[in-house]
């Protein structure tokens, strides 16, 4: 069942960091070319059909109507032709009421093939996937001031219908909650010229774990909080120049200790398990000290170096074109993904095109040469 394992171990620990702690890591890839042309940063910006991903309070100051697509073949570097990503997202408007948005995102992993130990012949096939739908909801306090919330459900099938380890493996499902806020100053006035200060906040996916077979312990959904800051500021009277500056700050709110445990088959024998907190247990619980085995050695991972850090910036000529580039950085020991990041955009009446390229810092790393394609239609 090497294959088998290989689904359920290897492809989640490539996708996304930390994943060591938490399952359906593809709820963490940044969905929109725009904000992972610019370092993986959005919170404070969020002014897209993407700000589901963002920040859903960013939804309640938008006022049109958008329909969008992102794609991208993912981890390019293995060469897989049937592993791919995809995002739908839609918003609609209604005066009086604020902005609803529903999101599809779905992550195929291909097909797989079963063998054993005795012979790499073929025993059975099998396609593994996941994907998450859900609805989201901005609602505008003031001209300044937004709130937004999402609701998704989560299905995750990596092997369906295998076992491994004598256990039957089966498709994994959770619903996930997201809290937001969004905050705008008023137009100011800097070197003659209109600007403005944003920030916002995001805590995503935050719901029961998953979990694939009978007697395994749940897997905490990785729940994120995220922090952001964005400044936009024009650069000549009429606005045809313009700049944004965005950074974001986010951190893994998921715990899990390993316990010594009877092994429950009226024996003394004992089993190592991994113990994951709950929910909101772990929203507490994860702003301590992370000691962890990661494979090599005992880590202690701090506060500090439990953040993710990504900064970029935008430069819009007359809402026509746009060019961005960014930067993402993550400690050695809590992921250690460090890129640089590029994209363009197009817009030309409702219509739009984006892309970002993702330039690796080390040349094995399965990030290397992800590019991303987004369309979007306002109507």
């Amino acid at each position: 069942m090497l294959t088998v394992a290989a689904v359920l171990f290897v492809f989640p620990v490539v996708t996304n960091a930390q994943v060591a702690i938490t399952a359906t890591p593809f709820l963490q890839i940044e969905p929109d070319s725009r904000g992972a042309a610019m370092g993986n940063t959005g919170v404070a910006i969020a002014d897209n059909a993407a700000a589901m991903y963002w920040n859903p309070a960013g939804l309640a100051f938008q006022t049109e109507n958008q329909v969008s697509i992102t794609h991208s073949n993912w981890l390019a570097n293995f060469n897989v032709s049937d592993l791919f990503y995809d995002y739908l997202v839609g918003t609609y408007y209604v005066e009086g009421i604020g902005t609803i948005g529903a999101h599809l995102t779905y992550l195929n992993l291909g097909e797989q093939v079963v063998t054993d130990e005795t012979s790499p012949e073929p025993i059975s096939r099998f396609n593994s996937y996941e994907l998450a739908f859900g609805l989201s909801y901005g609602f505008e306090i003031s001209d300044n001031f937004g709130v937004g919330t999402s609701l998704r459900f989560i299905y995750s099938s990596l092997a369906d219908g295998t076992t491994v380890g004598q256990q039957q493996v089966n498709p994994g499902s959770s619903v996930a909650l997201d809290l937001s806020y969004l905050y705008k100053t008023d137009y100011f006035t800097l070197g003659g010229n209109r600007a403005r200060f944003s920030t916002g906040m995001n805590l995503s996916n935050i719901g029961p774990g998953i979990q694939y077979t009978d007697n395994a312990q749940k897997d905490p959904l990785p729940t994120v909080l995220r922090f952001g800051v964005a400044f936009d500021l024009e650069l000549d009277p009429d606005g045809f120049n313009r700049i944004t500056v965005a950074s974001d700050v986010s951190k893994i709110m998921a715990r899990t200790e390993e316990r010594i445990e009877p092994r429950g088959d009226g024996t003394d024998n004992l089993d190592t398990v991994r113990v994951a907190s709950g929910p909101i247990e772990a929203l507490f619980d994860s702003w301590g000290t992370w000691t962890f085995n990661n494979g090599q050695e005992i880590v202690d991972l701090n506060v500090l170096q439990q953040f993710m850090i990504g900064a970029g910036a935008e430069y819009w000529y007359n809402n026509l074109f746009a060019l961005r580039g960014g930067y993402y950085y993550e400690d050695p020991n809590n992921g250690d993904r460090k890129y640089i990041t590029f994209g363009a955009g197009i817009r030309y009446n409702a219509f739009g095109v984006d892309f970002s390229y993702i330039k690796t810092l080390e040349s094995e790393s399965p990030l290397a040469n992800t590019l991303r394609f987004s369309v979007l239609l306002n109507f």
